[in-house]
């Protein structure tokens, strides 16, 4: 049976991962459609970013990159709310847990867009599972965290891994994908906002491929629903969560061949 939620009209989108720049990078487009639609969206990140640097101090590039994620936030113009954690400590306990649903009560969102549960990092993936803790305890009235409780739990969707792969290699199959053809110019220039961490990858990775990477992995994407650009996401499923597909839905995603 498919258990279905009463949303806000356009829907409320808390859209939150780890680290500044990974929402651009995995839902920019997305985010752009949602916003397009008149939808009140919050950016959330754990952490800001307070390791990304080989010669700044962790509280200068935390301020460099905490602005320059509110950049972004304002060019999309939505909400930027940074939740203070520290890069490379993510960690699975009910202290980080409350933090992050916190962060969940202030949005009080319709549909969450989040890390996936697996990823080329660790920061990543606990990340995916505080989220996914969080939108479960929101609703909760005896969870306490310094915020009222929601009145229900959200629509819970997983971005793509970057490179569309687990930490083995082993693809990552989307449930959906969103077109952003539209939006790809877009996308890039909020991603083009974080250009400390641009900075950072190349001296530390020696890549300095970070606007063509985001276009090359929408590109792929997009090649699987027969689009110039897409991005895919997976919805969680599993009880309390309402399934029907309203991100699906409002933006007239694809399901590609081999969905699961």
């Amino acid at each position: 049976m498919t258990a279905v939620r009463p949303a806000a009209d356009p829907p409320r989108v808390l859209a939150i991962h780890c680290h500044p720049d990974d929402l651009e990078i995995q839902c920019g487009g997305t985010l752009w459609r949602l916003a397009d639609l008149g939808c009140e969206i919050t950016l959330a990140t754990l952490t800001a970013g307070d390791l990304g640097s080989a010669d700044r101090t962790r509280e200068e590039i935390a301020a460099v990159r905490r602005a320059e994620a509110q950049r972004s936030a304002d060019l999309l113009g939505a909400a930027y709310d940074c939740l203070g954690l520290n890069d490379l400590t993510i960690t699975h306990d009910d202290a980080s847990r409350r933090v992050v649903t916190a962060a969940v009560r202030r949005a009080r969102p319709d549909l969450i867009l989040t890390a996936p549960p697996v990823d080329y990092m660790s920061d990543h993936e606990v990340t995916s599972r505080l989220v996914r803790d969080a939108a479960f305890a929101a609703s909760v009235p005896l969870y306490e965290c310094g915020e009222p409780p929601t009145e229900q739990v959200p629509y819970l969707y997983y971005c793509d891994p970057l490179g569309h792969a687990g930490p083995l290699g082993e693809p990552w199959r989307p449930g959906i994908v969103v077109d952003v053809s539209d939006q790809i110019e877009r996308k890039l220039e909020l991603l083009a906002c974080h250009e400390s961490q641009r900075s950072w990858l190349r001296k530390q990775h020696g890549i300095d491929e970070y606007l063509a990477g985001a276009r090359r992995w929408s590109a792929a994407r997009g090649e699987v629903i027969g689009t110039d650009y897409g991005e895919g996401f997976r919805q969680h499923i599993g009880h309390p969560h309402p399934t029907d597909d309203l991100l699906g839905t409002l933006l007239s995603a694809v399901r590609p061949p081999g969905a699961v």
